[in-house]
């Protein structure tokens, strides 16, 4: 593997980033991970998304006319698997645009084994609260279902773009 690219499913902590919205994050908060592959001092470094993998990703996004995807914006990493409290989602919405449990992790790992990684979110649900009530489990699979097709239909536009962005930065 010599690069990856996570696929999340998130909530949104803003009303505008509803359901469906795919996001490209270029920055995350995990202020509970103590995770590393490292076991000794040394292993320190600055996590984040690769830049470079995250422009390509994004500009083969845009060539393969798949939906529209925000460039930008911070992603939350919680505990799961529960969803968070409304109080939670307003303690954190304003510091992060979706929420999610896997993609901070994954991009800390893969960036101290040296892969590039970068994530393309798709809004399943609002957060607990943000579009005025409670979230329940079928509010989430609703939205994951009415993403499915739409999220398939855009990695199969994209996937071979993103082969030969790879193949021409050296990947």
């Amino acid at each position: 593997c010599d690069r990856i690219l996570g696929i999340s499913s998130v909530g949104g902590l803003k009303p505008e980033l509803g359901v469906g919205t795919f996001v490209c994050p270029d920055d995350f908060i995990a202020l509970h991970l103590g995770l590393s592959l490292s076991t000794e001092h040394g292993g320190e470094r600055v996590p984040g998304f690769d830049p470079p993998w995250r422009a390509a990703v994004i500009d083969a996004w845009a060539a393969a006319g798949g939906p529209p995807l925000r460039d930008g914006g911070v992603y939350w990493q919680a505990i799961g698997p529960r969803f968070e409290t409304p109080a939670e989602i307003r303690f954190i919405s304003p510091h992060a645009d979706v929420i999610g449990m896997t993609a901070a992790s994954e991009c800390i790992l893969a960036g101290e084994m040296g892969i590039p990684y970068a994530s393309v979110c798709i809004v399943d649900n609002l957060a607990n609260g943000v579009a005025g009530s409670e979230l329940s489990v079928a509010d989430f699979e609703a939205g994951k279902e009415r993403n499915r097709e739409l999220l398939l239909d855009a990695l199969d536009r994209v996937s071979a773009a993103l082969g030969e962005s790879g193949a021409r930065a050296g990947a």
